[in-house]
């Protein structure tokens, strides 16, 4: 099969495009061929590397894919699992990979599996013409559904849903604040928080990216390149109440986060992109009740719940622009570089 890869860690180009053994269904797999893949920041990470990360090598990228299912190894398949899904089906990606048999896995709680694996971060992904993974990875699809906008809600809606509703409890009433205007889990967390009932505060630093922020449904838009403490901005724009909820998948800005909140608030994050160590004032934590709640990627059920609001519209990912799968690597420069305006894709031939 064709894939990009790379066989050591570095620059954009450690990447090739090559050929590579098409994988073989276990037990309780399919072997999907890919028509779609997206992109996300962990890609450019994973292929930089940092201390610690163990992989296979040669290495290939992608958490996110769509296509269609080519065959199904059906041996040592548990009653029910992956039920209605069948060879020629059209299917999404679920990245999140459980184990199925630890105590997380069998209570349902896959994201917190003993021995977890992320698609594409320390297995083999998605830029590839073929994948193979368990049946109960895969949402069946309808056949006119796209393929590029399937793969690129897939692993940002699903974050930005077990984090918001699951695990934050967001309600219709409160007031949700999301620190960054652009990237995949941002713009998924501005039509989530829309979609439950709350007004929606975005931070940005780009008017374009505030722009596109409030064509999302946006209510209340600050520009943070014109001031230092962008809390305060929150703070006054809020009645002088401070937000219920502050999504911050920065890191760096928690400081201000919990400046923005009420008493009582809790900060959701799911990742670090300005930085994974900072410090912050725990007075703020304790003399106003906060909660800072942590959250990676979704349940299986999950996974079920938020697919099915992006298949009836409700929830639509915003796409950037396409590239072959060959040109991989232009299109993670354009993602690190942040010059998209929303989800960059691949298209696999």
């Amino acid at each position: 099969m064709k894939t990009t890869l790379f066989r050591q860690h570095g620059g954009p180009e450690v990447l090739e495009y090559t050929d590579f053994p098409t994988p073989e269904p276990e037990p309780g797999e399919a072997l999907v061929r890919l028509k779609a893949a997206a992109l996300n920041r962990m890609d450019v990470m994973v292929r930089n590397g940092w201390p610690g990360l163990k992989l296979e090598l040669p290495h290939i990228n992608g958490a996110d894919g769509a296509g269609e299912v080519i065959s199904i190894n059906a041996s040592l398949l548990r009653s029910g699992e992956g039920s209605g899904v069948r060879a020629g089906d059209h299917v999404v990606i679920n990245a999140n990979l459980g184990c199925g048999e630890c105590e997380f896995c069998l209570n349902r709680q896959d994201n917190l599996c003993r021995n977890w694996h992320l698609l594409g971060e320390t297995v083999r992904g998605t830029y590839a013409e073929y994948v193979a993974l368990p049946l109960r990875q895969l949402y069946k699809l309808p056949a006119d559904f796209d393929f590029h906008h399937a793969s690129a809600a897939a692993l940002v809606y699903q974050t930005a849903w077990h984090s918001m509703v699951k695990r934050g409890g967001v309600k219709a009433g409160e007031t949700v604040a999301i620190v960054g205007a652009g990237g995949g889990v941002n713009s998924a967390s501005i039509q989530i928080g829309k979609y439950l009932g709350a007004r929606v505060v975005v931070i940005g630093s780009k008017a374009e990216k505030l722009k596109l922020a409030e064509s999302l449904g946006a209510d209340i838009l600050i520009d943070r390149s014109k001031m230092e403490d962008w809390s305060r901005a929150v703070y006054l724009a809020t009645d002088k109440r401070g937000v219920d909820v502050i999504v911050d998948n920065v890191g760096t800005t928690f400081p201000l986060s919990l400046r923005a909140l009420r008493k009582g608030g809790r900060l959701l994050t799911v990742g670090n992109s300005g930085g994974p160590k900072f410090e912050i004032d725990n007075r703020f934590v304790f003399a106003k009740h906060l909660s800072i709640i942590g959250s990676t990627m979704s349940t299986l059920a999950d996974f079920d719940e938020v697919m099915d609001l992006v298949i009836a519209g409700k929830l639509r990912p915003v796409m950037d622009r396409t590239f072959p799968l060959k040109e991989a690597a232009a299109a993670q420069e354009r993602l690190w570089h942040g010059e998209n305006f929303g989800k960059i894709t691949l298209d696999i031939p």
